[in-house]
Order: structure tokens, then sequence, then C-alpha cells
């Protein structure tokens, strides 16, 4: 049976998100079987937008891993040249993937996999910076169990968080956008935290479905070799086929110059050694959907939980260019349950909810105290 909801994310999709009209060409990028009927839907509806070539690729994770582990460095470093030009022609990206197994690249070889990252980064460059994109998840049994529920309520919660009032969400995120957009030095401190960095001159972006769905954040950049002191995630990653569990993060002068967590330093480390930019910081954000209030263990949704931040090393985004680029841009999580967040010392958020008298709309109804009888 066709879940109505499909086709109102669809038209999420096709209708906010990337605005398809006459004369796109529509590019429709999906992993996994279970993505077919969103793709249906979507590819039928950017027909009758009138979209002038719509392509849709479905790629599988477990045969790209087959090209890590029995490729060679020239075919795993091989540039396709044709998809470069194609995404050249390309007004509209839409992505989504079903991954069954987030642990599938795990046992792959990881070198050979920064080595296609790095090679295939112009392809990726020129998706981010020239066309209208917007990415999602699907959900299906491994996002479930990640997310510790049954398919059903992942599937509720989904589409709770997805088929949103993105444009409600626009107005309240345009004050929090002023604040981030006139403000010089930003302290973050909690029991396990204390960071202190500059994102004077650079831009603040609120973002409302318009490139992830679900959405919930504005960011902006640190300037580059501002950043110093300490950060310990909360939140689980996984990253290139593996989790990590409290990552902490040292800074001197913008650079990571100690990376440790619960497990697998060494691994963890050969992530930043990817090239010069996965030292510094590309992004710091603030999470706002308030449907997503804990880790689901997809970057995606994690992302966006209220009352978190990201602070993401790697590549900058060309819209908030603070001019560090990178190979990699992971985005790690931190929930603020204690700690506040400041903005020139005055402050923005603490303990998980939003204390500035200009962003407390923002903020869910509190939970109601239970009272005891005595």
């Amino acid at each position: 049976m066709f879940d109505p909801r499909v086709a109102e994310l669809a038209k999420v999709f096709v209708d906010y998100s990337t605005g398809v009209k006459r004369g796109d060409v529509v590019l429709i990028n999906a992993f996994g079987e279970a993505t077919l009927p969103f793709v249906k839907e979507l590819y039928k509806q950017c027909l009758l937008k009138g979209a002038k070539y719509v392509q849709y690729d479905m790629e599988f994770e477990e045969i790209n891993k087959d090209l890590y582990n029995f490729g060679t460095k020239a075919q795993v470093g091989y540039l396709p040249q044709h998809k470069l030009d194609f995404m050249k022609q390309v007004d509209v990206f839409i992505g989504v993937r079903a991954l069954e197994n987030d642990m599938v690249l795990a046992n792959a070889n990881h070198e050979m996999v920064r080595l296609f990252q790095a090679t295939n980064k112009p392809i990726l460059d020129q998706r981010v910076e020239h066309t209208r994109w917007c990415i999602t998840r699907w959900p299906v049994n491994g996002m479930a169990q990640n997310a510790k529920m049954s398919l059903e309520e992942f599937t509720d919660f989904f589409f709770r968080c997805t088929v949103y009032d993105y444009a409600s969400l626009k107005k309240k995120q345009a004050k929090l956008t002023k604040l981030m957009l006139k403000a010089d030095k930003v302290h973050i401190h909690s029991s396990d935290t204390d960071l202190r960095f500059s994102i004077k001159g650079l831009p603040a972006i609120s973002c409302h479905g318009n490139m992830n769905i679900p959405d919930g954040e504005v960011f902006t950049a640190p300037v580059r070799d501002s950043v110093e002191g300490y950060v310990t995630y909360n939140t689980p990653s996984i990253y290139m086929g593996k989790e990590f569990n409290d990552v902490r993060l040292e800074f001197t002068k913008g650079q990571i110059v100690k990376a440790t967590c619960s497990g697998d330093d060494e691994a963890l480390n050969q992530v930043f050694d990817t090239d010069e930019g996965a030292r510094y910081v590309g992004e710091f954000a603030i999470g706002t959907n308030t449907e997503i209030t804990r880790p689901m263990r997809s970057i995606l949704f994690d992302e966006k939980i209220y009352g978190s931040f990201h602070f993401t090393p790697g590549m900058a985004y060309g819209e908030c260019n603070n001019g560090n680029q990178s190979a990699i841009h992971w985005d790690l999580v931190k929930l603020l349950p204690e700690g506040e967040i400041l903005f020139d010392g005055k402050p923005i958020m603490r303990d998980g909810r939003f204390v500035h008298p200009d962003l407390l709309e923002m903020n869910p109804p509190a939970p109601k105290k239970v009272l005891r009888k005595k």
C-alpha cells in the first residue's frame, strides 16, 4: 500500500527545497532498493513540473565496498570526467540513502576510501556550489535499530521531522541568524568542554529545509586560526563505516593538536590526517529541530537535534568560506544538557534551551514538572 506521506515529502523536495521548474536538469541519486517508492514519486513530480531532463542513479554500498577492497590506486583514483561534465549541466540534485547497515565499510580499505573521496571532490564541489541540492535518508530497519525503535516507530518519527513547517522555522531562525551575524567571540563551556573562537566577518546561514531534510540549524564558520580549547562530543558518530564515541579534540591556533575517543584513536587520527584541512574546522552550527531530541546515530538527523551544536572538522561550505579546504566534512555533534553557549559574553543557550530574549519562541514547551505527594 502506498504511504501518502511519501508524496508529501516528495512535494517538499520538489516544490520547496529545490524549486524544480520548467527546463531544469535534475539528477536523483539514490542508495539502496528501499528508496524506490520515493525515487519514483520524485521522478514523476519533477516531470510534472516541466523538468527538461530527469536522471536517476542507483548505487549500492556493498558494491562500492568492492572498489575500495579490490581496486588498484589507479582505479580508485580515477576521476570519472563524464560525471563531472554532467554535474556541470545539473540544475537540481536530490540525494536519498537507505542504508540497512551503517557498518558496511567498517572493514573496507580506508586508505582507498579517502583516496576516492579526494579524487571525486571536484564532483562534490560542483554539486554543492552550483546546484540547488537537497539530501535525505530513508527509513529502513537498520536506521530504526540504530535509533532503538521499531521500523513503524522510526518511520512515524521520520515523517514528523521531515514533513515539517519549514517556512515557520525560517521565520524563527531569522533572529538567531541575526545574532550570529553580529557576533565576534563565541565561548562554549560545560563540564567537559571549554571552547573559544571568533566568527567575526563570516556569514550566518539559516537552514530550513533548503539543503537537508530533516533540517533545522543555523551555521557559520570559525575564523580558521582562532579556535582554542577543547570539546568533548557526546553523540555517537558513524563515519567511513566505523562508530566513534566520546571524541575529544584539543585545538591550538585553530588546529586539532590532539584527538582521542573511546576506542580506536588510530582510526580517528587517520581521518584527521586525510589532508591539512582535516585538522581545522569548517563549520559551527546550532541545531533547532524540536522533533529531534536525542541521537539517532545518523549525522543528518543528529546535527539538527534541538539544543545541540556541531563543530565540524574539514571543508568549509562555499557560502560561508573561512578558507579551509579538505576532502572531509565531519559533523561531530554535542548536546548541551548542561553548559552554555555565549556570543560576546551574552548567553544564547543554557542547559539545552535558548535563553536569549529574542530566541525564546524557538524553545518547545518546557516539560511539565511532576508533583509528588508527600
